[in-house]
């Protein structure tokens, strides 16, 4: 099989397997009570502050950014996480995408964007696509996991080449 064989099997495999993953339209917020949590995690990361963030977690927090592995256990270790971003990333920006939370449990997908200060220290902006999973407890965050591709930051921020066109 060549490289389009390949590529046009992965296409349809996605469509017929994993509908939910095409970007709906933006702005799409959750229906149900628990997803308003969503919201607010949105609003405290683009107000930049630890503070504001704080109050959405429990105090014995989980917290992974995958793509980076980066760990935060409890509110103290997730404060300094928090001041770091804020600080590589200073005009830092998520949009909700959309949000799904039942029975405490669910996704916000959204859009980071910003200008890289301190990650790789390049000054030039980026935008990438993410997804958090989140467990509730109390109506806090008690477990969150950010997932996103670090490779499309580097690509846009100059670290890594842009792979190649296919060949006609």
């Amino acid at each position: 099989m060549n490289r389009k064989q390949v590529l046009s099997g992965a296409i349809l495999l996605a469509v017929l397997v994993l509908p939910g993953i095409a970007a709906p339209p933006e702005g799409k917020a959750a229906s149900d009570g628990d997803a308003a949590i969503a919201e607010r995690w949105i609003a405290a990361w683009n107000s930049r502050s630890p503070a504001k963030m704080i109050p959405l977690f429990t105090d014995d927090i989980f917290y992974e950014d995958v793509a980076f592995g980066e760990v935060s256990h409890g509110t103290a270790e997730l404060r300094k996480f928090f001041a770091s971003e804020f600080e590589g990333v200073p005009d830092l920006e998520l949009k909700l995408v959309r949000a799904s939370v039942h029975n405490g449990h669910g996704t916000v997908e959204w859009v980071f964007s910003g200008t890289d200060k301190g990650i790789y220290k390049t000054g030039k902006k980026f935008s990438v696509r993410g997804v958090s999973v989140i467990d509730l407890r109390d109506g806090k965050i008690s477990r969150n996991l950010d997932f996103y591709d670090s490779a499309t930051i580097m690509r846009q921020v100059g670290r890594l080449p842009n792979p190649a066109s296919d060949a006609k």
